[in-house]
């Protein structure tokens, strides 16, 4: 699940009252459009989310928070909620699909679905208090529809793997191989690491009745935490194990079922604002991922992410080599009014203009350019010529007359990096070539595109200006083909 939501489990310890959760959910108020950076309507948010996919329709299942994962004393009080699509653009929203219904439900944590022969399997962890300690251990839940789903029983079917812990024993990833037998990945650690700061693990669990599972080697270990909310799927003749570490998201690949695995040349679903990524196929041989972007504590730009915020959606590419990319999801860009007329404006005599193409040149320092009066929500689209060497270059976002306020979108073809605010993601690859850069601003959110192959994300709150400004340090770059347009409310 989350590394902030453990801090509370250790500060809420285990006495835990009885009283139960009391969370009102309303699927028929909330949007049925526009599902990029969806939150709920209320004193809500969004969790853990487990995308699915089958007979045309894609379902995403995710964790319907109140408290900030503090409910129940601290024990989370998650239940399960699913929003499906047949298009990406209309939703239907559904109700909650698995619910805490008994006293010793301390939240339905994160899992997974599977389909076989006209049922649908909903496996997941359960938290509860046994003999006065915190565990978790596995339950599942079977339906007709996706929708409406019965828990079975013996609930929990499974409490423990030995040699694991029994405290972390949680996110259950299934899928059912060809023979018609159940495998489970199961997020735990290592009660006897080689190393004992490299406990974490997958638990692979496998069961052709549902009843008798066996114990397998573990298939992912030395991990520094718990590899939470674990995903695997074949796609393009790779086999991919997905698993997040302190939420942040990694992968590894293989040309067989259970590996050996190999590291890709980087990493791109690691994105400190995307948390724990969970991936699901899509029409037409697509895939996509959904996470969710968290809150920061005290609506304050500096300080640490809390449980629960607002859903989204990647684009998954696949390279020659197996190695992924992101992008965002065509259907699922928010709609926008028609595109300003803009005036360029230069500064430090060092850019030339011409109409909305503008030519930075700035060998011995920094240049720059401004746009002003840009509305607070909108899409930004630019392309980017870098000529020669450049230390860096890019954007100074909701900024202020003279840019000590705002939010930088920094590129660097030397380092290989592209940061924003105060979040950045490495192995950015071709920065020294054109470059296209597609940018959501929503609410706070600050989304960026980059040449359809890296995504990079940031929740901002503080700053809130009008100047959007193009700068170069150290080099010549030209900026042109710029479009901003609002973001329509509805």
């Amino acid at each position: 699940m989350k590394k902030i939501f453990l801090i509370g489990l250790l500060v809420a310890g285990v006495s835990v009252a009885n009283a139960q959760i009391r969370v009102k959910y309303n699927p028929k108020i909330q949007p049925t459009r526009n599902m990029q950076y969806f939150k709920p309507i209320g004193d809500l948010s969004v969790g853990d989310c487990m995308p699915f996919y089958h007979d045309g329709v894609f379902s995403n299942y995710w964790l319907l928070d109140s408290l900030h994962g503090e409910n129940l004393h601290g024990l989370g009080g998650h239940q399960w909620v699913v929003s499906s699509t047949t298009d990406l653009k209309t939703w239907k929203q559904g109700p909650i699909v698995l619910g805490i219904d008994e006293k010793w439900e301390k939240s339905i944590c994160t899992g997974s679905i599977a389909f076989y022969k006209g049922v649908y399997y909903a496996f997941y962890a359960t938290r509860l208090i046994e003999n006065g300690q915190v565990n978790e251990q596995l339950s599942y839940a079977t339906s007709k529809d996706g929708i409406h789903f019965d828990k079975q029983r013996p609930n929990p079917f499974y409490k423990s793997a030995p040699g694991y812990s029994k405290r972390n024993f949680r996110d259950p990833k299934v899928f059912v191989d060809q023979n018609g037998e159940f495998h489970l990945f199961v997020a735990s650690d290592q009660e006897n690491p080689m190393l004992n700061h490299a406990s974490g693990c997958l638990v692979h669990l496998s069961s052709k009745d549902l009843k008798a599972w066996t114990v397998h080697e573990p298939i992912l270990t030395g991990q520094p935490s718990t590899p939470e909310c674990p995903d695997y799927f074949y796609w393009k003749g790779w086999y991919y194990l997905v698993y997040s570490d302190n939420s942040n998201t990694h992968y590894v690949k293989s040309k067989r079922p259970y590996g050996p695995f190999e590291q890709p040349r980087y990493q791109a679903l690691n994105e400190d604002w995307v948390n724990v990524e969970k991936t699901a196929e899509f029409r037409n041989n697509r895939r996509l991922s959904v996470g969710w972007i968290p809150n920061r504590r005290d609506n304050r730009d500096d300080n640490n992410e809390i449980f629960g915020g607002n859903t989204i959606f990647r684009e998954i590419t696949q390279e020659a080599d197996g190695t992924l990319d992101t992008r965002f999801p065509a259907e699922m860009i928010p709609p926008t009014g028609a595109a300003l007329r803009i005036k360029i404006l230069a500064d430090l005599n060092s850019a030339n203009i011409d109409r909305a193409r503008v030519v930075i040149s700035a060998p011995g320092g920094i240049g720059a350019a401004h746009i002003e009066q840009l509305p607070t929500n909108c899409r930004i689209r630019v392309s980017i010529v870098p000529t020669g060497s450049n230390e860096e270059y890019g954007l100074v976002l909701l900024a202020n007359q003279h840019a000590d306020k705002g939010y930088h979108l920094n590129l660097s073809a030397i380092n290989q990096t592209a940061s924003l605010g105060n979040t950045k993601i490495e192995a950015v690859k071709d920065l020294n070539k054109p470059t296209q850069l597609d940018i959501m601003i929503k609410d706070g959110i600050i989304d960026v595109d980059i040449n359809h192959r890296r995504t990079v994300v940031n929740r901002t709150y503080q700053q809130k200006g009008s100047f959007l400004w193009l700068y170069a340090k150290h080099g010549k770059v030209t900026f042109k083909d710029i479009s901003i347009a609002p973001l329509l409310d509805k």
